[in-house]
C-alpha cells in the first residue's frame, strides 16, 4: 500500500479547482485564509508569494509554491502594489478581479493556480506538518514528472477540449502527488527529513506502516508490525512512537477511524460492512469506538456529510 496516496486520500473531499490567469504590470492579489490548501505555479514571468508571516518569495518560471494549511497570502507582481482581495467562492474557486480597462497584446506574467478541499478535522500528520510554504524552484533536471503534471495541466486550462473536465481532475490530483513527492525528495537530499517525511523513509517504519494501511482490518499487534521490519516488539515501539509521533496502537486505531469517515463520505456500505473493514467484530463495537473518535454516531455524521454537499 502507497501510504502517501492513501494519506491524501482520506483527506481529500469535493473536486479540485484550478485556472490559468494572465497577467499585466502592475498586479496583485490577496487571498484570504481558506480551509483549501492551494498552489501557484508560475508559467512565464515573475511574480511575489507574500506569505501573512515570513519573508515573501520571488518565483520564476517553472516555480511552484504549495500553501498546505490554506494561510492568508498575496500574490503581485511587486512588493510594492496595491493588493485587491479575492474571496473563495462556494464552488472552490476563488473570485477574479476585473481589470479597470481592457487589457491587450503580451502578458507579463502567466499563473496557474490551483485548490484541493480537505478534511481537516481528519489533518494527516503527513499534511500538518508540511511547513506553511512549499517552494519547489525550477531547475534543469529536477522534478522531472511535477514539470510534466504542470505543463500538461497548463495546456488543458489553455483552451478546453472534449473531456478536458475529467484530465483537469486527474491532472490536479496527480500533481498534488507530485508535489508532495518532490518536497520530501528535496529535504530527504538535503539530510533535512524529520517526523513523518523521516517515517517514510525509515524501512522499518514504512514496512509497518504499508501493514496497516495494506489491511487496517487485521488485528494487528505490535509484534507483528515490529517483525514487518525485523525489529524487536520494544525496539521498534520506540521507533514507530519517534518518528510518527504517537504509539503504533494508537495510530492503529487513528487511520481505522480515519478510514471509516471516508467510507461512510464515499460509499452506501452498511454499518456493519464497515465495521469489518476497519477491524470491529460487530456494528456496536464500531459505532462505540467511532462516536468516542468523531463526537457522533455513524449515521449521523453520513447524513450530516450528505447534507453539507446535497444542492
Amino acid at each position: 500500500m502507497d501510504v502517501l496516496s492513501d494519506a491524501i486520500a482520506a483527506m481529500r473531499t469535493g473536486r479540485p479547482h484550478s485556472a490559468r490567469r494572465d497577467k499585466h504590470a502592475p498586479w496583485g492579489v490577496r487571498f484570504a485564509a481558506a480551509a483549501e490548501a492551494g498552489f501557484h505555479v508560475v508559467l512565464r514571468g515573475s511574480a511575489w508569494l507574500i506569505p501573512a508571516d515570513g519573508e515573501p518569495v520571488a518565483l520564476g518560471p517553472g516555480d511552484v509554491v504549495f500553501l498546505a494549511h490554506g494561510q492568508e497570502h498575496a500574490l503581485a507582481s511587486a512588493l510594492d502594489v496595491p493588493l485587491e482581495e479575492v474571496r473563495l467562492l462556494p464552488d472552490g474557486t476563488w473570485s477574479q478581479p476585473t481589470p479597470a480597462e481592457p487589457l491587450s497584446g503580451r502578458p507579463d506574467t502567466v499563473t496557474l493556480c490551483g485548490t484541493y478541499r480537505l478534511d481537516r478535522s481528519r489533518a494527516h500528520r503527513l499534511l500538518a506538518e508540511l511547513p506553511e510554504v512549499v517552494h519547489l524552484p525550477a531547475g534543469v533536471g529536477t522534478h522531472r514528472s511535477l514539470r510534466a503534471a504542470v505543463e500538461l495541466l497548463g495546456i488543458e486550462l489553455e483552451e478546453a477540449q472534449p473531456g478536458t473536465d475529467a484530465i483537469v481532475t486527474s491532472l490536479l490530483d496527480t500533481l498534488l502527488l507530485y508535489i508532495l513527492r518532490a518536497w520530501w525528495q528535496s529535504e530527504r537530499e538535503a539530510g533535512r527529513l524529520r517526523g513523518w517525511a523521516a517515517a517514510l523513509a525509515d524501512p522499518v517504519v514504512a514496512a509497518a506502516l504499508r501493514a496497516i494501511h495494506g489491511d487496517p482490518a487485521h488485528t494487528w499487534t505490535v509484534e507483528e508490525l515490529g517483525a514487518t521490519g525485523g525489529l524487536s516488539r520494544a525496539a521498534f515501539a520506540r521507533r514507530f512512537t519517534s518518528l510518527v509521533g504517537e504509539p503504533p496502537r494508537t495510530y492503529l486505531t487513528w487511520w481505522r477511524m480515519t478510514t471509516a469517515g471516508r467510507l461512510l463520505r464515499q460509499n452506501d456500505l452498511s454499518l456493519r460492512q464497515i465495521a469489518e473493514r476497519t477491524g470491529y467484530t460487530s456494528e456496536f463495537a464500531f459505532a462505540k469506538a467511532f462516536k468516542r473518535e468523531y463526537g457522533v454516531a455513524p449515521g449521523q455524521y453520513r447524513s450530516r456529510v450528505a447534507q453539507s454537499v446535497s444542492p
